[in-house]
C-alpha cells in the first residue's frame, strides 16, 4: 500500500467516520510504522492515557516527511468573566498545532507552532501571546532534546518498577497502584509517601477555587527536567514539567500552567509585570522600551478600529478619563501610567516617553483626538486620515489609550440599575483571576455585600490600569484618612458622591443636604438633551463605582463610612458617570433588600453575558 500523503485513523477500513478523515490513531498499519518514529507513537499514546482519546489528533504529510500534531488544551477552568475579557471561548479547547519530522521526531528540526481556537477567528490576541511563550519554551527545550535522551529519561523512571526492584515490592505491599491521573490542569504528582524514597523533587500545586494555578518547584534535578533550569525558569508558573511522559505531555502541561497567569506577564518579553498593585485582569505589554517597540511592530495595537466600532461608549469614557487626569493640577502624581507611544514617522524612537514627560505635547495630541461620535459616523480609515492631518500623534495616542486599559469595562444595556438615574452605566471588572479566586474563597468564609466607592474622574485613568489601591498616607491620598488606612467605601450613595468631587477640580465634600437639593433640582429642570444620550456630552463629569466587599472582621464600619484595609477584599463591579453636576439619588442604601435584589439581578444578567 502506498501510504504517502494519506491520512490514517483507527476506522479507516470502515470509511464512515467523516469527522476523522485526516486523523489517525497510533495503531495505524504496520506500513505506517516504517515512516513514523516509534517515540512519536509513544508520546501520542501518553497524551491519550493522561488526558483522553480526543485530546490529540494527527495529520501526516508522507510525501514531505512532516506530521501535524494537534493538542487540545481544555480551558474550562477559566472563569466566564475572565474568558470574556480575554476574548477566548472557554467552552472550546485551545489547539496547539506542532509540525514535526514524521520519521525523525525529536531528532529533526525544531517544530513550528500554531495556536488557535477553531471558532475564534477574530481578535484572538491571547493566541499570539501563548504562541510566543510556547515558541520560547520549545526553543529552550530543543537544545537538550533527542529521541535517545527522552528514552533514557523514561527508562530511568521505569527502572524503579522492575519486578525485582524495591519500589515495586514496596508499592505492591501497600496496594497503592493507581492509573495516571487524567486531570486537565495538574502536572503529574508522585504519591507523597514515595517522594522521599524516589528522591523526586516536591511539586506543589495550589489551586484557588479551581481557577488560579500557582506552582513551586523545589530542588529540581536533571532526571526530571531533562536539564537544569535557569533561575528565571524556576519562577512563578514557569517550572518545566517532567519529561517522563514524553515531550507532547510536557508542552501540554506547560501550556496549562501558563494560561491562567497570562495577565501576570508581559505579552512581548514574558517577564513578570511589576505594577503598583500587582497584575490586572487583561494581559498587557510592560513599560520596557524594547517591548513597546515590538508591541507596535507586531501590530498588536491595530485593533483600535474594532474597539471604536464595538465599544465606542467605552472608548469615549477612556478618553474622558485621560483628559481629566491630564488637565488636573495633580497630573504629575495621578497621570500614571504616562503613555509610551512610538513615533509613526520614526519607528525607532518614542514620541511620548515616560522618561521625558511632555504634558503640553500630550495635551495637543489629545485635543486632536476626534470625537468618538464622529468616528462612528463614517469610515474609520477616513477619520484616521483626518486625525493624522490635525496631529500625526493623535491616532497613536488613541491606540495607546485603548490598548493600555487593563480592566474589562462594558456599557450596560437597558437592563441597568435604574435607581442610579444615569444612562452612562458600565460593568467594570478589574481584578486579575488570582485576586478574584482569593475573593471568592473569602466570600465563602465570610460572605459579601455591596458598597459605593467615590473617587474623582481624574483618578480613574490610573485605577483602570493599576487597580483600586489603598491610597491612605500616600501621595495619592486626597481626602485624608480620618478612619485609618484602607479603601474607603459606603453603603450610602450620598457619601460616595461627596468623595467623587462633584465637578472638575472641586474637592470640597458636599453635605448630604446639598446633594439632595442638587438631585431634586436636576430632576425638576427640563432636560435639554435626552437622558438616553449614548455618548458623554460634557467635560464636567462625576463618577462612582459600586464594589463588592467581603464582610469579615477586617472590614471596619464607622457608621456609614467603611474602611477595608485588605485590598483583596474589594472588587469593582459597576461604574456610573454623571454630567454637569447631575447626581444620582443621594438616598440609595445598598443594604436595602430591594436594592440588593436589583444589584444581584443585573450582575446575573451582565457578568456572564457581556
Amino acid at each position: 500500500m502506498d501510504i504517502k500523503g494519506q491520512f490514517w485513523n483507527d476506522d479507516d477500513s470502515e470509511g464512515d467516520n467523516e469527522s476523522e478523515e485526516f486523523l489517525y490513531g497510533v495503531q495505524g498499519s504496520c506500513a505506517a510504522d516504517l515512516y513514523r518514529h516509534p517515540q512519536l507513537d509513544a508520546d501520542i499514546e501518553a497524551v491519550k492515557e493522561i488526558y483522553s482519546e480526543n485530546s490529540v489528533s494527527v495529520r501526516e504529510y508522507g510525501t514531505i516527511d512532516d506530521v501535524d500534531i494537534d493538542l487540545h488544551i481544555n480551558i474550562s477552568f477559566l472563569d466566564e468573566e475572565v474568558s470574556t475579557a480575554w476574548k477566548v471561548l472557554r467552552t472550546e479547547p485551545i489547539v496547539l498545532r506542532l509540525r514535526f519530522s514524521l520519521s525523525q521526531y525529536l531528532d529533526g528540526p525544531e517544530p513550528s507552532i500554531e495556536v488557535f481556537q477553531p471558532s475564534n477567528k477574530e481578535g484572538f490576541g491571547l493566541g499570539l501571546q501563548l504562541k510566543k511563550i510556547l515558541g520560547m519554551f520549545t526553543s529552550q527545550q530543543w537544545k537538550h532534546l533527542s529521541n535517545d535522551f527522552l528514552k533514557t529519561q523514561q527508562e530511568k523512571r521505569h527502572s524503579w518498577f522492575k519486578a525485582t526492584g524495591t519500589i515495586k515490592k514496596f508499592r505492591a505491599g501497600l496496594s497503592i497502584f493507581s492509573p495516571i491521573p487524567k486531570s486537565p490542569s495538574f502536572p503529574i504528582i508522585q504519591d507523597s509517601m514515595l517522594k522521599g524514597k524516589l528522591a523526586v523533587p516536591e511539586l506543589r500545586v495550589g489551586r484557588l477555587m479551581n481557577r488560579s494555578i500557582s506552582c513551586t518547584m523545589k530542588n529540581p534535578k536533571v532526571e526530571v527536567f531533562g536539564y537544569s533550569p535557569s533561575p528565571q525558569v524556576s519562577g512563578h508558573c514557569k517550572n518545566i514539567p517532567t519529561l517522563e511522559y514524553g515531550f507532547l505531555v510536557q508542552i501540554m502541561k506547560y501550556a496549562e500552567q501558563r494560561i491562567p497567569t497570562l495577565n501576570e506577564y508581559c505579552v512581548v518579553c514574558d517577564e513578570q509585570h511589576v505594577f503598583q498593585n500587582g497584575s490586572m485582569l487583561k494581559p498587557a505589554v510592560c513599560t520596557r522600551e524594547l517591548c513597546v517597540f515590538s508591541f507596535y511592530t507586531l501590530g498588536v495595537m491595530s485593533g483600535a478600529a474594532e474597539e471604536v466600532a464595538t465599544g465606542a461608549e467605552v472608548v469615549d469614557l477612556l478618553v474622558a478619563m485621560c483628559r481629566a487626569a491630564l488637565e488636573s493640577p495633580r497630573k504629575s502624581i495621578i497621570f500614571e501610567p504616562y503613555p509610551s507611544v512610538v513615533d509613526p514617522t520614526d519607528p525607532k524612537t518614542l514620541a511620548f516617553n515616560p522618561k521625558k514627560k511632555n504634558y503640553e505635547r500630550l495635551q495637543k495630541a489629545l485635543d486632536s483626538v476626534m470625537s468618538i461620535r464622529e468616528m462612528t459616523q463614517g469610515s474609520y480609515l477616513e477619520i484616521k486620515k483626518q486625525m493624522d492631518k490635525l496631529d500625526p500623534l493623535a491616532h497613536p495616542l488613541l491606540q495607546w489609550i485603548i490598548s493600555s486599559n487593563r480592566s474589562h469595562i462594558v456599557k450596560l444595556p437597558l437592563s441597568r440599575l435604574k435607581f442610579m438615574h444615569t444612562s452612562h452605566q458600565f460593568l467594570l471588572l478589574s481584578s486579575p483571576p488570582a485576586k478574584e479566586a482569593r475573593f471568592r474563597t473569602a466570600k465563602k468564609l465570610y460572605g459579601s455585600t455591596f458598597a459605593f466607592h467615590g473617587s474623582h474622574i481624574e483618578n480613574w485613568h490610573s485605577i483602570l490600569r493599576n487597580g483600586l489601591v489603598n491610597a491612605s498616607y500616600t501621595k495619592l491620598q486626597l481626602h485624608g484618612a480620618a478612619y485609618g488606612k484602607g479603601i474607603y467605601l459606603s453603603p450610602i450613595s450620598s457619601i460616595s458622591f461627596g468623595y467623587s468631587g462633584m465637578g472638575k477640580g472641586q474637592h470640597r465634600m458636599p453635605s448630604k443636604d446639598e446633594l439632595v437639593q442638587r438631585y431634586n433640582r436636576m430632576n425638576t429642570i427640563p432636560q435639554t438633551r435626552s437622558i438616553q444620550s449614548r455618548f458623554l456630552q460634557s467635560r464636567n463629569l462625576n463618577c462612582i463605582a459600586l464594589c463588592e466587599v467581603i464582610t469579615s472582621k477586617d472590614l471596619q464600619k464607622h457608621g456609614n463610612i467603611w474602611v477595608c484595609p485588605v485590598s483583596d477584599h474589594v472588587c469593582t463591579r459597576f461604574f456610573f458617570v454623571y454630567e454637569d453636576g447631575q447626581v444620582g439619588d443621594a438616598n440609595i442604601n445598598t443594604q436595602d433588600p430591594k436594592i440588593q435584589k436589583e444589584i444581584m439581578r443585573v450582575i446575573g444578567t451582565q457578568v456572564y453575558t457581556n
